[in-house]
């Protein structure tokens, strides 16, 4: 059973933490560079490099756990009658969620939040998965000597990342789940609505993973000031009348 005053996942270690929106698309575009620069040696590396560059993107794209991630089929995506605009990938179907002690792996379905995801599955499923040869592996990402691939090749080529960009070791895969209840509770989206995505079963758990940014923290209170400020002229201006 989840204890309130226990520190789930990774929560652990204080120094842990989410990417900050432009250290994420610093990552990103770090992620796609290298495809790029290994590609042009005509290196076979760099599909793996491309199956991992577009796992991380899907990982912050659902909030997904390492593990979750790395257990989704190409058929766990499917429409959202509700967002006919993500096309095929408007939901992500995740088997292998967190469980308690003593129960089998939580399901929950993921809904598509950002407008770039299904471009960016939509290429890696359509045109780079079947470059694997892997027709009879339903993996969304095969391993190039298994079914899919391994938690240890995932750390791996984050730290590898992490060490390339300079990025301080509170960076961790999880951080792509802790930046994506962050950057969705920045922008305006229902607490609910994050706490059922993610999966978390209280909304104090949640609240664990929202590292929000100090800009954020300082436009929330300038916000807050200014209505006040406003609000206590208008009484004065009605006084005065």
């Amino acid at each position: 059973m989840e204890h309130r005053g226990a520190r789930p996942d990774n929560e652990a270690d204080a120094k842990k933490r989410a990417l900050t929106k432009a250290e994420l698309h610093t990552f990103f575009a770090h992620c796609d560079d290298e495809v790029a620069r290994i590609r042009a040696f005509s290196r076979k590396g760099w599909l793996p490099a491309f199956r991992d560059a577009t796992l991380f993107k899907t990982a912050y794209a659902f909030g997904t756990r390492r593990n979750e991630t790395r257990m989704l089929d190409a058929a766990d995506f499917g429409r959202n009658p509700h967002g006919g605009e993500f096309g095929e990938y408007g939901r992500c179907q995740v088997r292998f969620g967190k469980a308690k002690k003593g129960s089998p792996p939580k399901r929950r379905g993921v809904l598509t939040v950002f407008d770039w995801t299904p471009d960016v599955l939509d290429e890696w499923f359509t045109e780079v998965h079947p470059l694997f040869g892997t027709d009879n592996n339903p993996a969304a990402w095969p391993s190039e000597r298994g079914l899919r691939i391994g938690c240890q090749r995932l750390n791996s080529r984050f730290i590898a990342y992490r060490k390339a960009l300079g990025l301080d070791d509170g960076l961790d895969f999880h951080s792509f789940r802790r930046s994506y209840v962050t950057h969705l509770i920045e922008d305006g989206w229902d607490p609910r609505f994050v706490q059922e995505q993610v999966g978390h079963e209280h909304a104090s758990t949640a609240s664990l993973y929202t590292c929000v940014s100090s800009d954020f923290r300082t436009r929330t209170l300038r916000r807050r000031l200014d209505s006040t400020i406003t609000a206590a002229l208008q009484t004065q201006t009605g006084r005065q009348a």
